[in-house]
């Protein structure tokens, strides 16, 4: 029988024994070692051949997001799963983002956590509808904060120092040889961007936050 060689890091030791009495039950497990710190586990992995790493993101002063990086350059290839009491939403989308293979929450049955391991080692994602939520709602945050630092457009660039130049909906239109509703839909495009819903906050937070930058356009930004 092939066995998945298992690796735990976590700085409860308490909670590692629990662990690995656990695993050791199921046949086609074989726990091949344990420890509380990244330093630890690259030095025990450089030895000790693993397959999946069961990996605790909170080590007391240290983080599990650093052993990610880490075997990063190790020749060997193993499988990380993250067996955690919480992380954020922005700990969750990095930790995903830097190779991890999934995150199993640990107030979850442990027999989920058998699973979870199966399928890491077939080289499957693991992901509950909790971690879902939390990526989901880290990328939505990363989205957000990306359309509010994105500069503007060329278009928007003129109606907003037309707006600045106290012109008047009708008379940007006319100097833009535009419709004024277009000047109406490009004025909101602002608001959105900056998370306002007046004309006077909009000058405000143009003035305060972002003179230099929104005031450039794309022809400016391709120079």
């Amino acid at each position: 029988m092939n066995q998945t060689r298992i690796f735990t890091v976590d700085d409860h030791s308490l909670f590692r024994e629990g662990l690995s009495r656990l695993l050791e039950t199921v046949p086609d497990f074989r726990v091949v070692g344990q420890c509380s710190t990244s330093a630890e586990a690259v030095a025990a992995l450089s030895k000790t051949p693993a397959d999946v790493v069961l990996l605790d993101y909170d080590l007391g002063e240290d983080r599990g997001s650093s052993l990610l990086t880490a075997l990063k350059k190790c020749p060997q290839k193993v499988k990380i799963l993250m067996v955690t009491a919480g992380m954020t939403d922005e700990a969750t989308l990095q930790i995903m983002e830097a190779g991890a293979c999934g995150v199993f929450l640990k107030h979850n049955n442990p027999d989920r956590l058998i699973e979870a391991i199966r399928r890491v080692t077939n080289d499957e994602i693991w992901l509950d509808s909790e971690t879902i939520r939390s990526l989901v709602s880290a990328r939505s945050a990363h989205a957000e904060r990306s359309e509010h630092l994105r500069p503007l457009t060329s278009r928007q660039s003129d109606v907003m120092r037309g707006i600045l130049d106290g012109h008047t909906n009708k008379e940007i239109a006319w100097k833009l040889k535009v419709s004024e509703s277009s000047i109406k839909a490009v004025i909101q495009e602002l608001f959105n961007k900056a998370g306002i819903r007046t004309r006077s906050q909009l000058v405000r937070i143009a003035i305060e936050k972002h003179s230099t930058d929104w005031l450039k356009s794309e022809r400016d930004l391709d120079r």
